[in-house]
């Protein structure tokens, strides 16, 4: 099988200081980064996905409900849509952006990003788009091309966009693991009965 890990928003908006802050983000973002370390022979690629927002309509609200509509977050070219710092992106492959004009809560509706906006270390991204009026390459569409069956979902949040996500996955026939110690949730109390959803739809919850 060939597998990639998939590191779902681990942005500075979503960690302590941001915008729209997840209990234990940046705990999760340094952990990420010493996993991958640590099991780099078990990926064959590593992406990443960006929260990118520019006009994503209700989405953003004054008055936040915090299930369908949020404080402003991750507005693209902000720090807060930046990766945060304890995220090592040096050996991502591709970052997908999502959400520029509406509520995108699964990496799989995010589209490649162009390589030189994306800040990584000495390895360069995945092949980016040269040409304006191309159709941007999916995430499906990128992992696919490299014979991609296997996914493994970590990052922010549990209960949002690792568990929109892992479903997604599951449902473009993907073999999918979520790594229960590499996220955290908005609603914490809310966490068990979204690995419980993740393991009745066919993912494998790793605990």
């Amino acid at each position: 099988m060939t597998r990639a890990l998939i590191i779902i928003d681990v942005q500075n908006d979503f960690c302590e200081g941001g915008s729209l802050a997840v209990q234990g983000g940046a705990e999760v973002a340094a952990a990420i980064s010493d996993h991958a370390d640590a099991r780099a022979a078990d990926y064959d690629y590593v992406v990443a996905t960006q929260d990118w927002h520019i006009d994503p309509g209700p989405h953003f609200s004054e008055t936040p409900d915090f299930i369908d509509s949020w404080p402003v977050h991750c507005v693209a070219d902000t720090r807060g849509a930046d990766f945060h710092p304890d995220l090592d992106t040096e050996n991502i492959d591709a970052v997908f952006r999502k959400g520029q004009f509406e509520a995108a809560y699964s990496g799989f509706e995010g589209v490649l990003a162009p390589e030189d906006e994306v800040p990584t270390g000495e390895r360069k991204l995945g092949a980016a788009l040269t040409e304006p009026d191309e159709t941007p390459l999916s995430l499906d569409d990128w992992l696919r091309d490299r014979d991609v069956d296997e996914v493994v979902v970590a990052g922010l949040a549990a209960d949002y966009c690792v568990r929109a996500t892992a479903l997604d996955a599951v449902a473009a026939g993907y073999s999918v693991s979520v790594l229960t110690g590499l996220t955290r949730a908005v609603h914490a109390e809310k966490l068990n009965d979204t690995f419980d959803e993740l393991e009745a739809a066919g993912a494998e919850v790793q605990h």
